[in-house]
């Protein structure tokens, strides 16, 4: 499946905040809601210099430090990180892919997130 970034007006996303700031050991949870229906959800991480690159899909194994969490009924989903690190500080971004026949190649333009994490 190729993934363009891309979306129709029916299926919105929306970050719930510009910026996340934190200390170092906190959990910090990342959220985006969304509407229309979907295939999959995505959250991808983008380190200064780099490339975005997938952290976690919606059905991808949880890790220890790492958490997807879905609320159909709100249409909302969540990245939970526990334990964050300085190296967690990145912008995250989340992205969808559309249920609907014409854009089920697709997934939509994502939005960002900026997380710093700080040492006391």
């Amino acid at each position: 499946m190729s993934l363009l970034f891309s979306g129709s007006s029916e299926d919105l996303l929306t970050p719930s905040k510009d910026v996340v700031m934190s200390l170092e050991g906190d959990t910090v949870t990342l959220s985006c809601k969304y509407s229309g229906s979907v295939l999959n959800l995505y959250w991808y991480h983008q380190k200064s210099g780099s490339r975005p690159q997938l952290l976690m899909a919606e059905h991808s194994a949880q890790t220890e430090r790492l958490k997807f969490i879905h609320e159909r009924e709100k249409k909302e989903f969540y990245l939970e990180i526990s334990s964050a690190a300085v190296t967690d500080s990145a912008v995250y971004y989340c992205a969808l892919q559309p249920s609907d026949r014409k854009h089920q190649n697709s997934v939509q333009k994502p939005l960002d997130t900026a997380m710093s994490i700080s040492t006391m």
